[in-house]
């Protein structure tokens, strides 16, 4: 039986610029969880879109800004690191590498589980690790066709179950998502306005010092 207390955490994003909800979603999935290794994972050169609006190593900054006061959540640097378009496939297969058989939970919003089809070689990522699916009460999951055969098999809903094994089982994990976005952020401090309350004073800092956005 796969030793429970090494199963690892991880939780992908551009982080364009890390906000409130990607914290309080990170804690809340850690905690419910009961993960000890937990991982931010910005995104290097995100395959879908043509770049992000900051730099990979703006947002890295950024991202360790925000976990500063909060050591339980780590920052995993790979894919900035890395050359080349960040697939999760790949990433993935890297910690597989590294942590043997431990049991690695992929945390994934609803709206985009119901598109992991459309994902780079999506089929492997049950190979390599259990999918979380953090959401909110009222979230609405569409999964067709493939997708739906290779999803619906593996629902559980007991978290214990994802730490026995290393990989191939999906929880849906309800977690309290709030209401903010990157893009508003973006968005207001283009037009002037104050982004505070939505994101760290310290990520806003960082922002104003470099002239993000």
């Amino acid at each position: 039986m796969t030793n429970p207390t090494s199963a690892i955490g991880i939780f992908g994003g551009t982080f364009d610029p890390v906000h409130y909800g990607h914290l309080r979603a990170a804690l809340e999935a850690m905690e419910m969880l009961q993960l000890q290794d937990f991982r931010l994972l910005p995104a290097g050169m995100p395959p879908h879109r043509a770049s992000t609006f900051a730099s990979a190593d703006h947002r890295l900054a950024m991202l360790k800004l925000a976990l500063s006061s909060c050591p339980e959540l780590k920052v995993d640097d790979r894919e900035v690191r890395r050359a080349g378009s960040s697939f999760m496939v790949d990433t993935l297969a890297e910690i597989r590498r590294e942590e043997s058989d431990a049991p690695i939970l992929m945390m994934i919003g609803q709206d985009a589980a119901n598109v992991l089809d459309q994902w780079h070689e999506w089929q492997r990522l049950f190979d390599l690790a259990h999918l979380v699916i953090m959401r909110r009460p009222e979230s609405k999951h569409i999964y067709s066709g493939a997708l739906f055969e290779q999803v619906q098999p593996r629902i559980v809903d007991d978290p214990v179950q994802l730490r026995h094994s290393p990989s191939g089982l999906i929880l849906p994990l309800e977690v309290t998502q709030l209401s903010i976005s990157s893009t508003e952020i973006r968005r207001q401090i283009r037009a002037g306005l104050s982004p505070r309350f939505l994101l760290p004073d310290t990520v806003i800092d960082y922002i104003t010092e470099h002239g993000l956005y």
